[in-house]
């Protein structure tokens, strides 16, 4: 449990990480509330030899109201996504994902960033920026580039992300007053979600997405798909997991995950119907 060593700078800026990423290499790493990289870091599985720490740059920790969307600062802490008053107005789907983060140490510490760029396909916040529709912006030698949700996932752990970018800011669509519903089950509350769904159903549209229903978080398109073709709830929520790849674990088997998949869409679609 001790990891193998490595060296450390902090950088005062977006601008100055990005150039301290682009000294050292592949081989470094952004530290922001560390709750993902440092546990892989002390089982080995992640060995960088740089740690670049942003956890001060204070600029990339906002909330914003952009008209259309809701600008999030990379380094917002989870509790300020949790307990921000326009999100719970204008985006509450995101604002309740939050809080089901962690414990709360983990949400006073962690990033939404950081928890968006490690692409961890059992953490809630990538699924649920997914089904919101969010667009992600990153910043990189050559400028910045603006990145789909639904492209930004690219394998277990892995991103759109070039090794000298970093996540600036999450622009997520507001509601516009749709229902929505975040459902997730764990064995405890801090846990990481056996499987969880993000929902939201407005008028004829909807959008719906997975957590731990395979290597990256999942779009259940075919549910939004079978909803707009006039489905039934009950019916829509079979097709749960037509676009994912569940795997077994010591927690749950692929037909238990694909079972429970359904059982939780069909609650969440009929809490965000009500």
């Amino acid at each position: 449990m001790i990891p193998a060593a490595f060296d450390y700078v902090r950088a005062g800026s977006a601008e100055e990480a990005i150039s301290l990423i682009g000294q050292h290499g592949d081989e470094a790493k952004f530290l922001a509330g560390g709750h993902s990289l440092l546990p892989l870091m002390k089982l080995r599985l992640a060995q960088p030899t740089v740690l670049v720490d942003i956890g001060r740059v204070t600029d990339l920790s906002y909330i914003r109201d952009a008209g259309d969307h809701v600008a999030i600062g990379a380094l917002t802490r989870h509790m300020d996504v949790e307990n921000s008053s326009l999100l719970r107005t204008d985006v509450p789907l995101l604002a309740h994902a939050a809080s089901h983060v962690g414990d709360p140490q983990v949400r006073h510490r962690g990033t939404i960033g950081g928890s968006i760029a490690h692409a961890d396909p059992a953490s809630d916040l990538p699924a649920t920026t997914l089904a919101l529709g969010a667009t992600y912006v990153v910043q990189g030698p050559n400028g910045t580039r603006e990145i789909a949700a639904g492209d930004f996932y690219q394998g277990f752990l892995t991103s759109s992300l070039a090794a000298d970018e970093m996540l600036t800011e999450i622009r997520v669509p507001k509601m516009n007053g749709a229902g929505w519903s975040f459902q997730k089950f764990n064995r405890r509350a801090q846990d990481w979600a056996i499987v969880g769904v993000a929902a939201w159903r407005r008028n004829g549209d909807s959008g719906v997405a997975l957590v731990n229903m395979g290597s990256t978080p999942v779009l259940a398109a075919s549910v939004s798909s079978a909803l707009a073709g006039g489905a039934s709830i009950e019916d829509a929520a079979q097709q749960a997991a037509a676009e994912a790849d569940p795997q077994a674990d010591l927690n749950a088997s692929v037909e238990y995950r694909t079972h429970l998949a359904k059982v939780l869409v069909k609650r969440a679609l009929s809490e965000a119907s009500s």
